[in-house]
C-alpha cells in the first residue's frame, strides 16, 4: 500500500514537473513570438522610413486628413483649434512693456507657419548651399540645364495665372503661388517608379526642385512683406553679421550658429519680412568642412539630422493645418473661380509647358548636353511632376491671399493642379519607353532632398 502511495506521489511530482516545464516552453514561445513580432515592426517602420517616398507619403496622408476632418462633424474644433486659439511664447509676462517686447502671441496656424516652416527653410538653406559648393549646381556645366530649366517653369506658370487674373488686380497678388515645385512630392513619386527612374532623372529633379526653391525664398522675400519696421531688421543684421564672423573664425561647433539664428528669426518676425527667411539665411552660413578634421562636415551632419524631423513631423503638419477646405460646397464658382483656374492651370500645364520647352531648347541648341540615359519622354514626365505644388504653393498663397474665401480658392487649385501633375507624370514615367543605366550606374541612388519639399 506504501509503495502504490510512494508510486502516486512520484507520479504527481512528475506530473507537477511536466506541466512546469510546458508551461515555461510556452511561455518562452510565446515572448519568442512576440519578440520576432516586435522586431519584424520595429524592420519594418525603419524600412518605411527610410525609403524616399516615405516624406511624399506621408504629406499625402496629411493633405487627405485634412480634407477629411474639413468636411466631418469636427470642422469646427478643427478650425477653433488653428484660428482661434492663441498662445504665447516669450522671455517675460506679457505686460503691454518690457514683457511685451520679449514675447510673441500668435494663432496656431501662424506659430506652424511663421515658427516650424522656419526649420523647413534651414533645411532647404542647407541644401542649397551643399549643392552650389559641392554638388549639381558646383559648376557651371552641370548647374546651367536645371537652373534654365527652373526659371522657364517658374516664368511660364506665373504668366500663365497673371493672364486669367489679369482684369481684378486684388487677384494678380496670387501669381507666385503655381510656381513653385514640392521636391519631398515630387521626389517621391519618381522614387515609387523604381529602377525606370534612372539616376541622372533624379538628379535632374533634385536641381531644378532645389533651384526653383531658391527662386520661390527670393519671391517671399521681395514681394510678400508688410509694413517693414527698422529697428528688428537691425537687429537682424547684427545677427548676419555675428553669423559672418563665426563662418569666417571657421568656428564648427553648430550651437552658436542656432542660437544667433533663433534670435535674427526673432528679429524677423517683427520686422515685416516673413521669418521663414531667417532659416535660408542662417543656414547659408553652416560651415561645410571642418579643418581639423575633413572627414566631418558641420552642415552634412545637421542636414541629415534635420532631415526626418521635417519630413515626418514638420511638412505632415503643416498639410494637415494648411490642405482642410470644406467640399460640401463645392460648385462651379469655386472650380472655375480665375484664382482656382490660374493655380490649376499654372501648376498642371505652364510648369510642364515651361520646363520641358527650356530643356528642350537648351539640349537641342547644344548649350548643355541630355543628361545621360534619359528619353525625352522621361524628361518631359519629369517636367509634368514638377507641377506638383502643394508644400510652398500652399505657403505661398496664404502669404498672397487672407479670409477663408480666398484660402479654399487656392487650396483647391494647389490640390487639383498638384494631383493632375502627380498622375500625368507618374503613368508617363510608369508606362513610357526606358534607357536602362549601364553597369556603372546600377545602384546609384540619391537620398530625398526636402525640401518639400
Amino acid at each position: 500500500m506504501k509503495d502504490l502511495e510512494h508510486k502516486v506521489e512520484d507520479a504527481v511530482v512528475k506530473v507537477e514537473q511536466a506541466v512546469e516545464h510546458a508551461a515555461e516552453v510556452a511561455i518562452e514561445k510565446v515572448v519568442e513570438v512576440e519578440q520576432k513580432a516586435v522586431e519584424k515592426l520595429r524592420e519594418a517602420a525603419t524600412h518605411f522610413f527610410k525609403l524616399e517616398a516615405a516624406g511624399g507619403i506621408l504629406l499625402v496622408l496629411a493633405a487627405a486628413a485634412a480634407l477629411i476632418v474639413a468636411n466631418s462633424p469636427w470642422a469646427g474644433y478643427y478650425n477653433t483649434i488653428l484660428n482661434d486659439i492663441v498662445f504665447r511664447i516669450g522671455l517675460a509676462p506679457a505686460d503691454g512693456g518690457f514683457g511685451e517686447a520679449l514675447g510673441f502671441q500668435k494663432t496656431i496656424l501662424h506659430w506652424i507657419n511663421d515658427g516650424m516652416m522656419a526649420i523647413f527653410f534651414f533645411l532647404v538653406g542647407l541644401e542649397i548651399k551643399r549643392e552650389i559648393m559641392e554638388g549639381e549646381l558646383s559648376s557651371r556645366e552641370r548647374a546651367l540645364l536645371p537652373a534654365l530649366a527652373a526659371i522657364g517653369g517658374m516664368a511660364v506658370p506665373a504668366l500663365i495665372y497673371f493672364m486669367i487674373n489679369r482684369d481684378d488686380p486684388a487677384m494678380v497678388s496670387g501669381w507666385a503661388i503655381p510656381a513653385a515645385t514640392d521636391i519631398a512630392f515630387a521626389l517621391g513619386i519618381l522614387a515609387l517608379l523604381g529602377s525606370r527612374a534612372p539616376f541622372s532623372l533624379k538628379v535632374l529633379l533634385t536641381a531644378i526642385a532645389i533651384i526653383d526653391d531658391l527662386g520661390a525664398i527670393i519671391i517671399i522675400a521681395v514681394f510678400y512683406g508688410h509694413g517693414f519696421s527698422p529697428e528688428p531688421l537691425m537687429i537682424a543684421a547684427g545677427a548676419l553679421v555675428v553669423l559672418t564672423i563665426l563662418n569666417r573664425k571657421r568656428v564648427t561647433s553648430l550651437t552658436p550658429y542656432i542660437l544667433v539664428g533663433f534670435i535674427m528669426w526673432a528679429a524677423v518676425l517683427e520686422s515685416g519680412v516673413h521669418a521663414t527667411l531667417a532659416g535660408v539665411l542662417t543656414a547659408l552660413f553652416i560651415p561645410v568642412r571642418d579643418h581639423k578634421n575633413p572627414d566631418y562636415s558641420p552642415l552634412r551632419h545637421l542636414e541629415h539630422s534635420l532631415h526626418p524631423w521635417v519630413a515626418f513631423g514638420v511638412l505632415p503638419i503643416f498639410a494637415f493645418a494648411n490642405a482642410g477646405v470644406p467640399l460640401g460646397g463645392l460648385g462651379w464658382e469655386l472650380l472655375f473661380h480665375p484664382v482656382t483656374l490660374g493655380i490649376m492651370a499654372g501648376l498642371f500645364i505652364g510648369k510642364q509647358l515651361g520646363i520641358f520647352l527650356v530643356l528642350w531648347l537648351t539640349i537641342k541648341s547644344g548649350l548643355s548636353p541630355k543628361p545621360e540615359n534619359v528619353n525625352w519622354v522621361q524628361l518631359y514626365g519629369v517636367s509634368v511632376l514638377c507641377g506638383i505644388g502643394f508644400t510652398m504653393s500652399l505657403f505661398i498663397g496664404g502669404l498672397a491671399f487672407a479670409g477663408p474665401e480666398m484660402q479654399a480658392y487656392v487650396r483647391v487649385g494647389v490640390l487639383a493642379g498638384s494631383v493632375l501633375s502627380a498622375v500625368v507624370g507618374y503613368s508617363l514615367l510608369r508606362f513610357g519607353p526606358v534607357h536602362y543605366a549601364p553597369a556603372s550606374d546600377k545602384g546609384k541612388d540619391v537620398p530625398l532632398q526636402m525640401p518639400g519639399h
